[in-house]
């Protein structure tokens, strides 16, 4: 079992949270939860607080907000705006994302600014300690007020209803409930605002894409080095004095991790009669080094995110204070996703490109990677497959960030959809991993073409490791079982 310390005055960061990825009950131990409590007591016993209207406490929702709720009936306020809200649609969220959701929830809620109940977030910490994952959709979402749709499904089950996974199998809210001897929270003014407002799905899919784009640098790297190796492409791109002139971060860290895999390598001293390479070797620096710098800038906005608060109206109990905002609109995140995706799919770009030359024929190697081309096709339509991928990823490139519609009856007419360009950008994750892994079964192949020469002695650790898993193609298979094998092993160069 994992565990995680909430500790509200220090920062977390991405990376602090890949624990929760991990099939495993996790443990939440409060460090501190005072503020909360106060909070809580705050909006219990302040009589101005009842006397006066005070949105989404004593009053209606979005464009229902001028019409004030009369106190005995502010219980069932609550309640009806999970039940309402919770309108998602399309496929479950993977139990890992729901996971991510769930701290972040917690943890946004532990700073003290939303009014909920101590009950509310230990119930939820119950949730992550016995494995009951609330079942999320991942279509509903418009960015602002939040991610209303998906965290009424996250917090239904807070109340004994929706859904559950529980190690795979669907139960009703109640029963998982039951079946550990938890309570249903009986919820208090404000509450079921506080939990649906928030951008815990985007910020928790955004996590989850900020790690794996950063393991995708580390792939594409690797894939592209061993391919350049093969290509007989040359290293004088990747000259540290070379980029001491244009020192964009991202490009000398390529250039000093490609040149650094390839220093030994015996294929390096084969004589080229080419003075150039093509873009897509010649440029790895510049081109995965772009994409590296604008991953790094996502991270610090979403490590920004996921150490905020997110919720609307922001209770300040110290200074006697509630203030109504925007904290929930997710525009920064919106941004960031649709950039990330553009980052990520650069990678699937030019890796399709350096897969394209290699089973073109040029320099020593067969067509299509097989020795016998034209009786058999070799890896001629594995680079189809690829393109097509790319080409997907394109269209999903498109940004989602600039498009808002009106919704609430015009009392919330610009929202982030930022919850749909965290969802694309998994799709164009998933695309790049698949194109990446097509490459480095094309280069392992184009190795073993160039044998008895090797390459670096990093590469052919890798390489002998895949081949445990994956054999050489001597002649026409189905190949699609071997290409998702290669698209997992790459995530863990």
């Amino acid at each position: 079992m994992a565990v995680f310390k909430i500790n509200t005055t220090q920062a977390i960061r991405i990376e602090d949270l890949s624990p929760l990825l991990l099939e495993e009950s996790h443990e939440i131990y409060f460090d501190d939860l005072s503020a909360l409590i106060q909070c809580r007591s705050y909006l219990d016993t302040d009589p101005d607080i009842t006397s006066n209207a005070v949105y989404g406490i004593n009053t209606g929702f979005g464009s229902l907000c001028q019409i004030q709720i009369p106190y005995q009936d502010l219980e069932s306020l609550q309640y009806n705006l999970i039940r309402s809200h919770a309108c998602g649609m399309g496929a479950a969220l993977p139990t890992a994302l729901v996971r991510l959701m769930i701290y972040l929830k917690i943890r946004s809620l532990c700073y003290g600014y939303s009014g909920v109940q101590e009950a509310t977030v230990k119930l939820l910490a119950a949730f992550l300690k016995h494995e009951i994952y609330p079942v999320v959709y991942e279509k509903g979402s418009l960015g602002a007020s939040g991610d209303l749709a998906p965290l009424a499904h996250l917090c239904l089950p807070l109340i004994g209803e929706g859904h559950v996974n529980y190690k795979g199998n669907i139960l009703e809210g109640a029963d998982a409930l039951k079946r550990f001897g938890l309570q249903a929270v009986r919820l208090k003014s404000k509450e079921g605002l506080a939990l649906l407002n928030g951008t815990q799905f985007m910020s928790a899919l955004a996590v989850f894409g900020c790690l794996s784009a950063k393991s995708l640098f580390n792939s594409a790297n690797t894939c592209g080095a061993l391919a350049l190796d093969v290509f007989f492409g040359h290293l004088s791109p990747f000259d540290a004095d070379l980029h001491e002139l244009r020192p964009h971060p991202g490009a000398v860290a390529v250039a000093k991790k490609i040149s650094g895999l390839l220093q030994e390598s015996d294929l390096q001293k084969k004589e080229r009669p080419h003075v150039q390479d093509p873009y897509s070797f010649r440029c790895m620096p510049q081109v995965h080094g772009a994409s590296w710098d604008a991953i790094s800038h996502v991270c610090d906005i979403v490590n920004r995110e996921i150490n905020a608060v997110t919720d609307n109206p922001v209770v300040f109990f110290k200074s006697h204070k509630i203030l109504s905002g925007g904290h929930f609109h997710g525009q920064s995140l919106a941004l960031g996703m649709d950039y990330l995706a553009i980052a990520l799919a650069e990678f699937a770009n030019i890796s399709e490109r350096r897969t394209y030359l290699l089973i073109s024929g040029q320099r020593q190697l067969p067509p299509y990677l097989i020795q016998t081309a034209g009786l058999h096709s070799g890896f001629m339509i594995a680079q189809y497959t690829a393109a097509s991928m790319v080409s997907q990823n394109k269209q999903l490139c498109t940004p989602a960030s600039v498009d808002s519609i009106v919704s609430s009856n015009g009392q919330e007419d610009h929202v982030s959809m930022g919850a749909n360009a965290a969802t694309k950008m998994l799709k164009v994750l998933e695309n790049s991993q698949f194109v990446l892994g097509i490459e480095w079964l094309c280069a392992c192949q184009a190795l073993d073409l160039r044998r008895p020469v090797q390459t670096a002695p990093p590469l052919e650790v890798l390489h002998s490791a895949f081949r445990k898993q994956v054999p050489v193609i001597a002649s026409d298979t189905v190949l699609s079982d071997y290409m998702k094998l290669a698209s997992q092993f790459i995530q863990h160069l």
